[in-house]
């Protein structure tokens, strides 16, 4: 089915934020003795939030201090300003898109002030979402509860079942089977715990226009 309009998870789907984040991670949390493994941060902490995150990686042991998620913020802050770079395909995705007259947004777990900054790095990209960039946190519903998708659905003014999203993680895949959203999980090397959230997934950006009947 066509969609009237896309709402997109931000980092992982259109910035490759998620590497850049887990390399701070993973340091920080093995100096704070819990030491996991690239597979194992992504299948506890993706799509989450960092003061979810946090919680969950001192139940597992790590000794993190109190003021942990605020410099943690700081220092991804920092990482990301200096260069955050776009998943392959997703301009001509969006290019396809304007040409479709298929409005989109985006519904993310991350702060609106991390958006503004790997979003802002390339030229023109938030003016093309016309002001819907939309945040759990600000919101105060981050995924999987279905709040973020629904906001962004109405803010579109489109009804979520003619809706999709894209999205990369099993949480995000939560929240839109939630919303009653179609879901389209990106997946480049599969992902089976995303299919088992109901994501119809897909290898790369440049699969999705057959997939939407654009």
């Amino acid at each position: 089915m066509r969609p009237e309009a896309v709402i997109f998870d931000c980092d992982g789907v259109v910035v490759d934020s998620e590497p850049l984040a887990f390399s701070i991670l993973a340091a920080d949390l093995a100096a704070h003795g819990l030491t996991l493994s690239h597979a194992e941060i992504s299948r506890l902490f993706l799509g989450g939030t960092v003061r979810e995150l946090f919680k969950t990686a001192r139940n597992l042991g790590a000794t993190l201090p109190d003021g942990w998620p605020d410099h943690f913020y700081d220092r991804l802050y920092a990482r990301l300003a200096e260069g955050a770079p776009l998943i392959p395909g997703i301009l001509s995705l969006l290019d396809r898109l304007d040409a479709e007259g298929i409005p989109y947004a985006i519904g993310s777990n991350g702060s609106d002030r991390k958006m503004q900054i790997t979003l802002g790095q390339h030229p023109g990209l938030i003016a093309r979402f016309k002001g819907h960039l939309y945040s759990g946190q600000t919101l105060g519903k981050p995924k999987p509860a279905p709040d973020l998708y629904l906001h962004a659905a109405r803010a579109l003014g489109v009804a979520p079942a003619r809706c999709v999203v894209i999205e990369d993680s099993p949480t995000d895949a939560r929240a839109a089977r939630a919303a009653q959203i179609r879901c389209y999980g990106y997946a480049p090397e599969g992902n089976p715990a995303l299919a088992a959230e109901g994501a119809i997934l897909f290898h790369g950006m440049d699969d999705l226009p057959a997939l939407l009947d654009l």
